[in-house]
């Protein structure tokens, strides 16, 4: 009983407090992730429904998120200049369109360039999406809000992508039309209970004002730049259970239904586990913590090389889904480590485009490799770049800790300086 009410407690404190226009929010990711379709079985529908090679499927797939690419600039553009809910309606009715347009399609070139479109739609509500949290949601309570719509996104992911396999055994064509309908759904909520929420102007020129990190600034940054590099390799090998992952499984002739049952457990735990795990390697070496993701993540989907049955692929989704739980928060925080105050929206953007480039190189390559190799060697690369990474890792987090060791140092030799000569500086920087 006592664990029951502490259980309870912990739920009642971390859904409290938020205001209600967050929970609409809150609702409307979590029905548009329980509509997900075409993300997830793109590939399956292009190799088993409509008959193309597994190159053709990872173009399409690479075209897919090639527009995601781009509208991850023109999203941000129009939030801060037309406004949150514009941009959501936009986007949401859209990508509502776009979806059901995709089912009807026949010709190659119409499906690649549909899928394209979908990309683009998609994508561009996810940065009007995280501002209207930040705008609407209280200072200290946006890490909870954004960790609850974290897991809203996970849970719509495990429970669509079970039901939809099944769904896909009927009818490839009907799982578009359901996501379209769901998309739309997503937007009429966004049209009847969401207000504007986009901060005056002068709060917008005031977050403008300085403007001295620039992009180059950020590229020249080669501790950084190392960490976007072992970024894109650790992201290359996660992408594989969207794409390598449902076109191995579909040539060694297991159904739709037993992939999306068999990903599913990989939403399935991170709603699980995320919270949980995080509290446990919070306080925990960060270099180990990276150098130990890698290698499982590689290695995790290597042995699927070795599964013969559905229930060995699920256990190898929970090897790699582990590593993904650790390797998260651990990379997210080492980003903001590296990332100065005044420049972090700069470096920000440059780590998220290492995953929407390894989404893109993905399709092509595991497509490439497939068809040319087999799928054995392309759970064999996972193994080869996933202890590239953790290499990496040694030796970076080798580097950053020496450095920090230093600055330390530097500051405390300050410090004793400034208390020996009676400087104010220190008052007058304190609050920087």
């Amino acid at each position: 009983m006592p664990y029951a009410l502490r259980a309870r407690r912990a739920v009642r404190e971390t859904v409290s407090g938020l205001p209600r226009e967050f929970w609409w929010l809150w609702t409307s990711t979590l029905v548009n992730r329980l509509g997900a379709f075409v993300a997830t079985f793109m590939a399956l529908y292009l190799t088993l429904d409509r008959g193309y090679s597994a190159t053709y499927a990872g173009l399409v797939v690479a075209l897919h998120g090639l527009g995601g690419v781009v509208s991850s600039l023109g999203g941000g553009v129009m939030t801060d200049r037309l406004g949150r809910r514009p941009t959501l309606l936009i986007a949401q009715s859209s990508t509502a369109v776009s979806v059901a347009l995709l089912g009807f399609v026949r010709d190659p070139v119409a499906i690649g360039g549909v899928a394209f479109l979908v990309g683009m739609a998609s994508n561009a509500s996810r940065p009007a999406v995280q501002a209207m949290m930040a705008d609407i949601v209280r200072p200290e309570d946006r890490i909870r809000a954004f960790s609850l719509n974290y897991w809203a996104i996970n849970l719509g992911f495990a429970v669509s992508s079970t039901a939809a396999g099944f769904i896909a055994e009927v009818s490839y064509r009907a799982g578009f039309l359901i996501e379209a309908a769901m998309t739309m759904v997503c937007a009429i909520l966004v049209f009847l209970r969401l207000p504007e929420s986009r901060p005056a102007e002068t709060a917008v020129k005031a977050a403008s004002r300085d403007d001295s990190v620039s992009l180059r600034t950020v590229l020249r940054d080669g501790r950084f730049m190392s960490v976007v590099g072992l970024s894109f390799l650790v992201a290359l090998i996660f992408q594989q259970g969207a794409v390598g992952l449902p076109v191995a499984m579909g040539e060694a002739g297991f159904t739709p239904a037993e992939y999306g049952m068999a990903i599913a457990v990989n939403g399935v735990l991170i709603v699980v586990l995320q919270i949980p795990v995080t509290r446990f390697i919070e306080h925990r070496d960060p270099r180990r913590l990276l150098i130990v993701s890698s290698v499982l993540a590689g290695y995790g989907f290597a042995l699927t090389a070795f599964a013969g049955s559905w229930g060995v692929i699920a256990l190898t989704v929970c090897v790699w889904t582990l590593a993904e739980i650790v390797n998260a928060p651990t990379q997210t925080s080492l980003v903001v480590r590296l990332s100065p105050v005044h420049g972090r929206g700069r470096y920000q953007g440059m780590y998220t485009m290492s995953w929407s480039v390894a989404a893109l190189v993905a399709p092509l390559l595991s497509g490439f490799v497939i068809d040319r190799f087999g799928a054995q060697w392309l759970w064999g690369l996972c193994a080869v770049v996933g202890t590239v990474a953790g290499v990496g890792y040694a030796v970076l987090m080798r580097r950053v800790s020496e450095e920090g060791e230093n600055e330390k140092a530097e500051k405390a030799d300050g410090g004793r300086v400034l208390s020996a000569g009676q400087s104010g500086e220190t008052r007058r920087s304190g609050s920087l």
